[in-house]
């Protein structure tokens, strides 16, 4: 009001400047009071203003800043170069054909689609989020390398030979064939085509590797524990010469085996997508303590843990708990899964069916600091990827040994600078755990599957060197 005021006035003056020039302007006497006001209501938004940017505990400073720092591999900068098998197609994209039998308890036609990022999620906004499942990944890492910029076709000049077997998808197929001549023919076609070819001669498979979406468990069958359904694909004496890159390696018997993130649901194409997200998680209010997403387990002495997790968070005001269940679940629903981690500070990762989880890079990429109460779930498996200080970006609770400890005091124990801090960590590690989309070759960023390359070529690398 007190413009429209002043505006009138001003015409006003004008009007009787260039007309009969009888009258002065307004004193500014008489705008002074607004002026006072102006002033007031201006320094009260200022010291609003700072106070969200410095002062708040939910907020990181300089978000975009720190994320610029990433290398675009749009070219092949990197001493090493991936030759790709074009392999029987009875090894791959044959078993896609019959897409519905893929899984025993999940219909797979709807996630191998697009390479294997499933379905698109318009929901999310843009362009670069899809349904994933989480076993899904020897699709993507297979797409990934097709048009990697250190691909050669020439494997003359290859360091690297990538074998693009979907065995995690043959896998799960055969859960249930009672015998295990079936159950292992594929996988032992594959060993014997691969021994006879050239390249593997040169050095016995050991610049040869596979990567599947699936634990080690699901390939090395054993008398010692009952049948579940595994093969024995890594039990193998060849396949034990590769390199096996899985979403979950073998803590103790995994020498060859190097484990690579779970697929998340965010595939960007460009470098602008990714400092986006990451500026809009920086900057989230986290209004929870601590969250789980996740269901009851029974049957197995380390479910026992999980039970005291989800008693711990379900008795806790500062818990935000989703409990997932057979059937149609919000934890099936992307967009619910990250709301819930996008509103906590720290997420608890505990073990489930084996050591690790999908929800560990689901809660990295909501820049929710993770919570493990097992070193083989993060700590013992993703070393190309996590830092060496597991303090810097998680934190570890022993409930297993000590069962009376509470999680919420834990974590109340934190000062919050350290928890910004380690917040920052956590969404600094979302491109390098990230998938980026298949069909881009200038996404401005290393994804999973550049570190991985990287870490296997110096791998094998120093293996070469240490039998020459």
């Amino acid at each position: 009001m007190w413009r429209k005021h002043n505006l009138k006035i001003f015409r006003k003056e004008k009007d009787e400047e260039y007309g009969s020039r009888k009258k002065e302007f307004t004193s500014l006497k008489d705008i002074q009071p607004h002026l006072k006001i102006l002033v007031l209501f201006t320094t009260s938004l200022m010291i609003w203003f700072l106070f969200l940017l410095v002062l708040s505990p939910k907020r990181i400073s300089n978000p975009i800043r720190v994320f610029l720092s990433t290398h675009s591999p749009a070219e092949c900068k990197d001493n090493y170069s991936v030759y790709i098998y074009n392999l029987p197609s009875k090894f791959n994209f044959d078993l896609l054909e019959d897409c519905s039998s893929l899984n025993i308890y999940t219909d797979m036609c709807p996630h191998v689609t697009n390479n294997g990022m499933g379905r698109p999620l318009p929901e999310m906004g843009s362009s670069s989020w899809y349904t994933t499942h989480q076993l899904i990944g020897e699709l993507i890492v297979h797409a990934r390398i097709e048009n990697h910029p250190c691909r050669t076709e020439d494997a003359e000049k290859a360091t690297l030979f990538y074998v693009p077997f979907y065995g995690g998808l043959h896998a799960s197929s055969k859960f249930r064939e009672p015998n295990y001549t079936i159950r292992d023919a594929l996988a032992v076609e594959l060993v014997e085509y691969i021994e006879e070819q050239k390249w593997w001669k040169n050095n016995n498979g050991r610049d040869h590797f596979m990567a599947f979406g699936r634990t080690a468990w699901d390939f090395m069958r054993t008398d010692d524990v009952p049948d579940f359904g595994a093969n024995m694909l890594l039990n193998m004496s060849p396949v034990q010469n590769m390199s096996l890159l899985l979403v979950e390696r073998h803590p103790w018997e995994g020498h060859n085996q190097h484990g690579i993130p779970y697929p998340s649901y965010f595939h960007p194409s460009a470098l602008s997508e990714m400092i986006e997200w990451q500026d809009r998680v920086s900057y989230m209010d986290r209004l929870h303590l601590f969250s789980f997403v996740g269901a009851p387990r029974t049957g197995k002495k380390k479910v026992v843990t999980r039970d005291r997790v989800i008693k711990q968070c379900e008795e806790s005001s500062k818990c935000l708990i989703l409990k997932c269940g057979k059937g149609p679940s919000k934890c099936h629903k992307p967009r619910q899964v990250l709301n819930v981690m996008m509103r906590s500070n720290f997420c608890l990762q505990v073990l489930g069916d084996s050591y690790t989880r999908r929800s560990t890079f689901d809660s990295i990429l909501a820049g929710c600091i993770p919570v493990f109460f097992s070193n083989h779930t993060a700590y013992s498996q993703y070393q190309w990827f996590l830092p060496s200080d597991p303090t810097t970006y998680s934190v570890y609770i022993d409930l297993e040994r000590n069962h009376s400890i509470s999680i919420e005091e834990e974590l109340l124990k934190i000062p919050m600078e350290e928890v910004e801090r380690m917040r920052r960590t956590v969404i600094q590690l979302i491109p390098t755990l990230t998938y980026a989309h298949p069909n881009s070759t200038s996404y401005g960023f290393r994804d999973a599957v550049d570190v991985a390359l990287k870490a296997l070529s110096h791998h094998v690398s120093s293996l070469l060197k240490a039998t020459s």
